[in-house]
């Protein structure tokens, strides 16, 4: 039985809505940014819209993505790099913990209100459950880790070093330039939503440009956009 196209119900092109999404979540821009960018190019819409559709499609497009990478996630058991940044959403202090492995691929992002071995308990359950146990997990000297670990049988497995978690911490650049684009969030529910969709966008765009020579940069990269205009399509 064929399956019903998700676009089936808009009058806009598939082609357009996919650009406006991809724009707004892979790029730094405010939602009158894409707007803006899609009047330049013919395209009359409202940022309204643009915020309906990377709701309404954002995670269906994520979850697509990682259906279609899940096959090559098994050799990032590897090593991980476990790390946790702070996010204001209203004026409160909250954590963001983020699971990546030791190719940059972002695997596991968990927002929650505090950073105690209950939180890190948590988050470390959720990684494990979707991805699998690694081989060596690299954290900061936060304690909570080594409780948490300690509790699932895993305390061996922990390192610890002043530049080890170099990977993590690098990967959270990219977050950092779409909170101040966003002027930061105002619910948890928002946050979570938006990091895992953009982890996955983040995973599918990545080519580690340092780490190649120039023609096969361009090669991945047309490989990612043709994959990406392919999402969803009937």
């Amino acid at each position: 039985m064929t399956k019903r196209s998700p676009f089936r119900y808009f009058k806009t092109s598939p082609e357009i809505i996919r650009l406006a999404v991809m724009m707004y979540i892979r790029f730094p821009l405010s939602l009158r940014n894409v707007e803006d960018l899609l009047h330049e190019r013919g395209v009359d819409i409202s940022h309204e819209t643009v915020r309906y559709w990377w709701h309404r499609f954002g995670p269906l497009f994520a979850a697509k993505i990682r259906k279609r990478r899940i096959e090559g996630m098994r050799s990032s058991h590897w090593r991980w790099n476990l790390d946790e940044m702070s996010v204001k959403i209203n004026g409160e202090r909250h954590y963001l913990w983020r699971a990546v492995d030791h190719e940059g691929e972002v695997l596991e992002s968990f927002v929650t209100k505090t950073r105690d071995k209950k939180a890190a308990l948590k988050f470390l359950r959720k990684t494990l459950k979707r991805h699998g146990r690694a081989d060596v997990f690299v954290t900061d000297c936060l304690r909570s880790y080594g409780a948490a670990m300690k509790a699932i049988g895993v305390a061996d497995r922990q390192e610890t070093g002043r530049w080890l978690n170099n990977r993590a911490e690098n990967s959270d650049l990219p977050f950092r330039r779409r909170e101040r684009a966003m002027q930061r969030f105002r619910r948890m529910r928002s946050l979570q939503m938006f990091v895992s969709v953009q982890a996955s966008v983040f995973n599918h765009f990545n080519s580690e440009r340092s780490l190649s020579s120039r023609a096969n940069f361009k090669a991945n990269r047309a490989a990612a956009l043709t994959e990406w205009r392919g999402l969803c399509a009937a």
